[in-house]
């Protein structure tokens, strides 16, 4: 699946979001891509909520459409106060916004390319754009597209409002070098109930590019004191992991491991013939899967494969499970990936094993995060977004947490260790809880036994009766 990017540039972007306040885009449709059609926009961009229009030419125009309402392809004409045409270009500092007529339709939500009446897109399924300039909006043809119709380029994206800042954070983080050294003496000190299990393994799970492997790079960072690379990372279509990695962290470079090991998969993709498959995860779960198998995109791996673990033990099991997944990419997670990881879900508590979400990359979502990581809990954006996840997939609020993974800083960050280390904290007690279910289990199984072999002691010895009424006969 290769991956569809924005053609608009930094300072392009920034002047079309300050026509329209503290939002986010979300790319929908780009027509180089999906093609130059009406059905290929309204296969994308129908009820998607409030959408702009982006159409690029060779004269060096970015022009399009924003409207507040949906498409429908109802027929009818459409009033939308907040709608309003633009253009933006080099050679002018501010972006020109031309604003609908009082009391005409902003558009007509019919089923050819997007009908703004003034502009009219996609004209005949061409990559070109009609215009007619009093039609609901006035213009100058030159200031509004420089009188060049044919179109290089056309996107669609969808505006989310990002919100402010609450007046309290929705969670209490200390900021502290205290806290950051609490944190790690707690991590570096954890022992499992069970005594005979020394390390907790933990799953990370999630969509090709989350930032799984990031997310271990980045706690490996934090430890070894420097920035490390082990686990391959990068931003590829594809899965860059294709193998089942098990990774031990060690306090300082050749110093002592961590009593944590977390592993990573090949990420997950939409169509069930590719990516990781769900028989693999319970395989791993189980602990039959060795480290450094190579996944088949053909087939789970089979008891009699090579790969294949027999005889696991409760080290070698899976003792909590982590979703990863970008907060850049939660509105537009679709249909078949939920499917899948509900898929997953079902799988992981049958298991009974504890689950728990990252949501990365919360700087990139946010920009008030982005200028203060401190702000990541007093973000309504990040609030509600990790509402948005615990809703659609299913897990409490409580167990979903935002981080920020490092990606091209050189130095590291108390905020961002911080951040880390909570994520990490609340892994550990999370594989207790599968600790204490299995002590629990345990122990249920000896009462069991010690009961029979209590039984047996109160139990009369019938053969020592039977010999002793013999006599009597």
């Amino acid at each position: 699946m290769s991956v569809v990017t924005s053609s608009l540039s930094e300072n392009q972007q920034k002047k079309l979001m300050s026509l329209l306040g503290h939002v986010r885009f979300h790319l929908l449709y780009k027509a180089s891509v999906h093609g130059f059609t009406a059905a290929a926009f309204h296969s994308r961009c129908d009820k998607q909520g409030p959408t702009v229009i982006v159409a690029y030419n060779a004269a060096g125009f970015v022009f399009g459409a924003y409207t507040s309402k949906d498409y429908t392809q109802s027929g009818e004409g459409i009033k939308d106060e907040e709608a309003f045409l633009y253009s933006i270009s080099a050679e002018v500092n501010k972006p020109l916004r031309v604003a609908i007529i009082s009391g005409q339709c902003a558009f007509t939500d019919g089923n050819t390319g997007p009908n703004y009446g003034a502009l009219v897109f996609l004209h005949q399924d061409n990559p070109v754009v009609q215009s007619n300039p009093g039609t609901g909006f006035h213009f100058q043809p030159a200031a509004m597209h420089g009188e060049d119709l044919a179109l290089t380029e056309f996107e669609v994206y969808r505006v989310e409002c990002m919100g402010d800042l609450l007046a309290k954070p929705w969670r209490n983080i200390q900021w502290t070098a205290e806290r950051k050294q609490q944190l790690q003496k707690a991590i570096q000190g954890y022992k499992p109930d069970i005594k005979t299990v020394h390390q907790a393994r933990v799953l990370l799970v999630g969509p090709v590019g989350a930032g799984k492997s990031s997310f271990f790079n980045s706690i490996n960072s934090v430890f070894r004191g420097n920035m490390t690379c082990q686990a391959i990372a990068g931003t590829a279509g594809r899965s860059v992991t294709t193998q089942f990695r098990t990774y031990s962290i060690k306090v300082g470079k050749g110093g002592r491991a961590v009593p944590l090991v977390l592993c990573d998969t090949m990420g997950l993709e939409e169509n069930a013939e590719v990516g990781l498959d769900i028989e693999d995860i319970v395989n791993i779960y189980k602990g039959h899967i060795k480290d450094r198998y190579q996944f088949s995109p053909s087939m789970p791996l089979l008891e009699n494969a090579p790969g294949f673990k027999k005889h696991a033990t409760l080290n070698d099991m899976i003792h909590c499970v982590v979703y990863v997944i970008d907060t850049c990419k939660i509105s537009i997670l679709t249909e078949k990936m939920l499917d899948k990881f509900a898929a997953i879900r079902r799988k992981t508590n049958q298991l009974g094993i504890p689950q728990m979400l990252l949501m990365t990359k919360v700087d990139e979502a946010c920009p008030l995060v982005a200028e203060d990581l401190k702000n990541v809990y007093r973000s309504v954006y990040i609030q509600r977004k990790a509402r948005e996840l615990s809703e659609s997939l299913g897990i409490p609020l409580c167990c979903v947490l935002p981080v920020k993974n490092y990606s091209e800083e050189l130095e590291l960050d108390l905020n961002t260790d911080i951040l880390l280390f909570s994520a990490v904290e609340q892994m550990l007690n999370y594989a207790d809880n599968f600790f204490e279910d299995q002590v629990v289990e345990d122990q249920e199984v000896n009462d069991q036994e010690e009961l029979y072999r209590s039984s047996d002691q109160h139990r009369p010895d019938f053969c020592n009766i039977v010999h002793q009424e013999d006599k009597f006969v």
